[in-house]
């Protein structure tokens, strides 16, 4: 009994420790957390319209440095969404930093990484910042790159999740060097350089030949995605013969590889509902679901998937992904359903159905692109399997063949038209007890 008591005990123990991982391991939602603070609702939109509360929220460990609304204004306010992106994104530190750590540095400096250095885009030491003890109860924030001065200062704690996320007030700005001339407008964005440099030519030749890239441009002030297959993708031996389809459903396939609103990486990897694309329309859904796996995105046509190789480019309102698929829309293409498989064979053999009405039809298992010139077709419809005919029980041609001796292994009697059934081990039993008796 002390043994059992002694082993729930433990279990309770485990229990109770797995519920406070359990808890707090939940995330966070940095705008939530902001908007409770009125003094940074500029800062708190900017994350929002720049996505980088999606890439905030994503990671586990992180340090977000704010600053009040007049500030950011002075600094950002005549400058592009993808320039203040980029300076937000080295106010988040991917490290947790709270008030006791920043005023234990113990008189020397700390190098930490940036949201910004993890995007490919920054030069040299522009990605890391700065913390140093500056004696006295200061912590001085500055740009880890050459020449950089240390003019940011700590003002105060705003909110921890130990040891998860922490929100710290500073009193300016980090600017990295060459930051606040480094955007371009969405207007200035040549789609078809970037997309040949990334190793899509054969992407770039179709969308511009077809005009598909005037409506990619159209779009791309307000917000663009672009989901561009390699050249390898088009030379794949998986790939349907994309020849036989017909100009209105090439167009509907490259349209079919962009979203008209801006999706980088860390939304990409926090999307839960389908996203819908440019070749949406009231005849198709023609969207794409996500799957992620750490760190690795895939996307999910309902045909085929395709993994998202790299990000040619992210600058607010645009962004363009290499993929190593040519991603199949179920509108145009579909997955043959499996054979129907044959009834099972009858005893009887006056009501067997034909061999021609049972067999399955023969279908090709890969994608097919659809015949006709509509780019919306329907799947094609399966064989209906013939209904098995229901035997006569009062046929003697469809019941069982009779045994050797009946009365032995059956136990069947007439009488009066009813047939009663009495298992042979019945027989023995009795048998065996007559025997007794007598």
């Amino acid at each position: 009994m002390c043994a059992t008591m002694a082993t729930l005990r433990i279990i309770i123990i485990v229990a109770m420790a797995l519920i406070a991982a359990v808890s707090t391991a939940v995330g966070h939602n940095i705008t939530e957390i902001l908007s409770e603070y009125p003094e940074y609702s500029v800062f708190n939109n900017y994350l929002s319209q720049t996505k980088l509360d999606d890439e905030i929220n994503g990671r586990q460990t992180i340090t977000v440095l704010v600053f009040n609304n007049s500030v950011l204004k002075k600094f950002v306010s005549n400058e592009t969404l993808s320039v203040v992106k980029i300076v937000l994104s080295i106010h988040v530190l991917l490290d947790y930093f709270d008030m006791q750590k920043l005023l234990n540095i113990g008189g020397g400096t700390v190098i930490t990484t940036t949201l910004y250095q993890t995007t490919g885009n920054a030069i040299g030491s522009t990605g890391f910042v700065n913390i140093t003890d500056l004696n006295g109860g200061k912590v001085g924030f500055g740009s880890a790159a050459p020449g950089s001065k240390l003019d940011s200062l700590f003002i105060k704690s705003v909110k921890q999740i130990p040891y998860n996320i922490s929100v710290v007030e500073i009193d300016l700005p980090i600017i990295a060097p060459g930051i606040l001339t480094g955007g371009a407008p969405s207007s200035a964005v040549n789609i078809t350089s970037l997309l040949e440099t990334a190793g899509c030519k054969t992407f770039t030749k179709l969308i511009t030949d077809t005009g598909v890239l005037k409506i990619y441009e159209s779009v791309a002030t307000k917000g663009l995605t672009v989901f561009a297959p390699s050249d390898a993708a088009f030379t794949s031996g998986g790939l349907p013969n994309l020849n036989k389809l017909t100009n209105a459903e090439v167009v509907s396939l490259l349209l079919y590889h962009a979203s008209s609103n801006y999706i980088p990486r860390g939304s990409l990897k926090s999307v839960k509902n389908p996203i819908r694309t440019l070749a949406t329309n009231t005849a198709g859904k023609f969207d794409l679901t996500v799957q992620t796996n750490g760190d690795s995105v895939t996307l999910v046509s309902g045909v085929d998937s395709s993994r998202v190789e790299s990000t040619a480019l992210d600058s607010v309102p645009i962004s363009i992904f290499k993929i190593g698929n040519v991603l199949l829309p179920t509108e145009l293409f579909t997955k043959s359903p499996p054979p129907v498989p044959s009834p099972a064979p009858e005893t009887s053999t006056r009501s067997s159905p034909s061999p021609a009405a049972s067999a399955p039809r023969s279908i090709d298992s890969s994608p097919s692109p659809v015949n006709g010139t509509s780019p919306i077709r329907s799947p094609p419809i399966p064989p209906t399997r013939p209904t098995p005919p229901t035997a006569s029980i009062s046929s003697p041609i469809d019941g069982p063949a009779p045994a050797e001796n009946p009365t032995a292994d059956t136990g069947n009697a007439s009488n009066g038209g009813d047939v009663i059934k009495v298992p042979v081990i019945f027989l023995a039993l009795v048998t065996v007890s007559i025997s007794g008796i007598i």
